[in-house]
């Protein structure tokens, strides 16, 4: 175990907690299934004694589960020729509402994408639900 700092000026380590908030949630011997992630969010729901909460009790830190590639879901949504699971990448990336700079930005991915020798698929708008997020959160919300 690493030692912990001496209190130095404000640091104190008495106020280190290391991987709190953590959890992990794996079945390494069947092929995906929504129970797996049923279990992920009943971990996330146990871990609300972190406190990620502000002022607004609706929003909260951001946390959330890691999953992987749902190859058929994406090909489904997309509605493009995809490669072969595991041959291509999805990105999620908080884009500008406004209507120019939104299409800038994706101008702009695309060009440092071209720049990898890779190439943007497809754009999809996630679907989101602002009337269950915390006014805060409504406030900044983004275009996913």
């Amino acid at each position: 175990m690493a030692q912990l700092s001496p209190r130095t000026g404000l640091y104190d380590a008495r106020f280190e907690h290391d991987a709190c908030g953590v959890a992990f949630v794996a079945d390494l011997r069947r092929d995906p299934s929504h129970q797996i992630v049923d279990l992920a969010l009943q971990a996330l729901e146990n871990l609300a004694h972190r406190g990620a909460f502000g002022a607004d009790p609706e929003t909260g830190d951001g946390a959330g589960i890691l999953l992987q590639m749902p190859h058929r879901f994406f090909s489904e949504v997309v509605g493009e020729d995809l490669p072969d699971a595991g041959g291509y990448a999805a990105g999620m990336v908080y884009l500008p509402v406004d209507e120019d700079a939104f299409a800038a930005t994706c101008a702009g991915i695309e060009e440092i994408a071209a720049g990898e020798q890779l190439r943007v698929i497809a754009w999809r708008d996630v679907p989101v639900v602002l009337e269950r997020a915390g006014q805060a959160a409504v406030e900044v919300a983004p275009r996913f």
